[in-house]
């Protein structure tokens, strides 16, 4: 057994007991086995690399909160391009006036869903928000990871190689947006999952699937600074309909999912985040962390090796006796 899968069946079994009751919803994607997308998209990203292909400028995806009207289409859409647990299109539609209803709770992202839509009031009147990996410009995922299981595309894309993970987490915990999910559920070789932003189809000059699918012209995709332009020349045409903050463009340096609101981003389930990118506040600290387990690895080494070597001397012993 090597190191990787060494450290990814240990911190695993550590996860298992550490993890809160709301891993185990009855929402059945919690238990999604298997996600196909990530690897998919990674290996596209290496072909990419490979021959050299590079592009000026990355893509953004802007969403307007005043227009959704939490259909779920989206959700389905995601769900049925990267082959996670879906249900017929009919069943997402019905969701937003049954009883009990989908957006009783707020929902984030799990291991079989990229993403979640969730209510908010304001004014007595519901805000419907998508939720989904922001796909930092500076990602922290990616700072945090010490086995480089992220990578920030030229795309604008944040991307996930489950191959190199170790299941160690730190990623999750230093997501600031709360993005990333686990698969608890597997002993043996759990990945993270998230959202990959459509990279396979935005290579191939292609929209996301969740923006494809939206009948309510909720999001725009482009390159990122036409998509700035955008939101402000919509923001400044009807200053009585939203706030003037485009959500994204700068919070922790910004980000490639881009938002505008007539509510404020607080009251709807938006951290409040600086300018600074996480990466640049953690620096030091990771920097720490990476030479400790360094420095940890040699007496550990050194104590498996004494004790195989302790363990060989007394079986030679004893077979001398026999």
């Amino acid at each position: 057994m090597n190191r990787r899968d060494f450290l990814k069946k240990a911190l695993t079994f550590t996860g298992l007991t550490l993890m809160s009751n709301k891993a185990f919803a009855t929402d059945s994607s919690i238990y999604s086995k298997g996600n196909v997308a990530n690897r998919r998209n990674w290996e596209i990203y290496e072909e990419i690399r490979k021959k050299g292909i590079s592009r000026k400028e990355s893509y953004a995806v802007l969403v307007d909160l005043t227009k959704c009207i939490g259909c779920l289409r989206c959700e389905w859409a995601c769900n049925e391009w990267n082959k996670n647990p879906n249900k017929p299109l009919k069943d997402f539609e019905e969701l937003r006036d049954k009883k009990p209803s989908v957006f009783d709770k707020i929902r984030r992202p799990t291991a079989g869903s990229f993403t979640v839509v969730n209510r908010f009031y304001e004014n007595n009147l519901p805000v419907y928000v998508k939720k989904q990996c922001m796909h930092c410009i500076d990602p922290a995922c990616q700072a945090a990871c010490f086995v480089d299981a992220f990578k920030k595309t030229e795309e604008g894309a944040v991307l996930y190689n489950p191959s190199l993970c170790v299941g160690c987490r730190y990623c999750m915990i230093a997501c600031p947006f709360d993005i990333l999910a686990y698969e608890y559920y597997d002993p043996i070789t759990p990945q993270i999952t998230k959202c990959t932003m459509c990279f396979d189809r935005i290579t191939e000059g292609k929209i996301p699937a969740c923006v494809e699918i939206c009948s309510a012209d909720v999001m725009k995709f482009g390159p990122r600074s036409e998509i700035i332009k955008l939101a402000y020349e919509t923001i400044n045409n009807n200053p009585q309909r939203y706030i003037h903050h485009v959500y994204g463009e700068h919070e922790v340096g910004g980000t490639s999912w881009l938002y505008i609101s007539g509510a404020s981003f607080e009251k709807l389930g938006f951290p409040k985040l600086d300018k600074n990118p996480i990466p640049k506040l953690s620096k030091d600290f990771l920097f720490t962390v990476k030479v400790l387990e360094i420095v940890a690895a040699v007496p550990l080494l050194w104590g498996v090796y004494y004790m195989i070597s302790r363990r060989k001397k007394n079986i030679d012993e004893r077979n001398g006796k026999e």
